[in-house]
């Protein structure tokens, strides 16, 4: 779940966290497990544009309780249900490309910010966070028309509706097919001994009350029915290509779009994406279409 991307600001700053954690590790392995498990839950914040602040402003903004976390969201248009997943390090207004085509199609969109991301409170935030999240504004906005879920969102979607969200249709963009492997490449980064990072891994699943194995989501959505999209691409740095293959075959008869040159955040905003997603969604359109073939 931590966001295993570097900057250059993060970069100069890695070898002090790194030397802290050693330290800990040697005096208080415990304080090094907690202090690991922080900076894991600990999603990066990047600046709102000013494209981003002008769509939430024209929506309708709405807090609701999440758990422990106050979660805000936004609603445009009006019909069934779509609602918009961001990824880690994200929010809500990121697929803010979906907005306009999905309210002109007639249907009501909504998007939020996850715990710790974006407008909702709190500083730590996880992917079990996401999914009750996720479930929370389902509950509120429903019955669910479709999804359209990006990155970790495409997890956090795949496994709430493996445990029993309904929605008719849903989209993935680049999603993250085990996020729980990330574990593997943040110990890596921040130097982090095997130990630690175990005893990490049992910490989650004490605090969250699940098992690693869990967010796997090839292995839980093979009884899934719901028709999917998925789109990736090849040059994906942050999240492989094969994550969404994966998905995609393990998924009862979803269909994969691979795209090229896109990497992983453009493809949310890509115009010729946006149009075969709503195409896709849009169960209207198909009635339409029948509507005016002549009995």
């Amino acid at each position: 779940m931590a966001d295993v991307r570097t900057s250059p600001k993060k970069s100069a700053v890695l070898p002090l966290i790194r030397a802290g954690l050693r330290a800990l590790t040697v005096v208080s392995p415990p304080l090094a497990v907690r202090a690991a498990a922080s900076l894991f839950r600990t999603p990066p914040r990047h600046k709102t544009s000013d494209a981003e602040r002008r769509l939430l402003a024209s929506g309708t903004e709405r807090r609701l309780r999440a758990g422990s976390s106050e979660i805000a969201t936004w609603t445009w248009g009006e019909g069934p249900t779509m609602i918009l997943v961001h990824g880690w390090g994200s929010r809500g207004a990121r697929l803010g490309s979906f907005v306009e085509p999905l309210v002109s199609a007639g249907y009501s969109v909504v998007t939020f910010d996850s715990p710790a991301h974006g407008d909702s409170s709190g500083r730590l935030s996880s992917l079990p966070q996401f999914i009750e999240a996720l479930l929370t504004v389902a509950r509120s906005n429903g019955p669910v028309h479709g999804v359209v879920a990006h990155s970790m969102g495409g997890a956090a979607t795949a496994l709430a509706m493996a445990r029993g969200l309904e929605a008719e249709k849903a989209v993935f963009l680049a999603p993250a097919a085990n996020p729980g492997a990330y574990t593997r490449m943040f110990a890596e980064m921040l130097g982090l001994s095997p130990s630690i990072r175990e005893r990490m891994e049992h910490w989650f699943e004490n605090r969250f009350r699940i098992r690693w194995e869990d967010f796997d989501v090839p292995t839980a959505v093979g009884s899934l029915s719901t028709p999917l999209l998925v789109f990736h691409d090849r040059e994906d740095r942050e999240v492989a290509w094969r994550d969404g293959e994966r998905i995609a075959s393990a998924w009862p008869g979803a269909e994969l779009v691979t795209t090229s040159g896109l990497g992983h955040i453009r493809i949310v905003h890509d115009a010729d994406i946006v149009r075969q997603a709503v195409a896709f969604l849009d169960s209207r359109a198909d009635q339409r279409r029948e509507a005016s073939f002549p009995a």
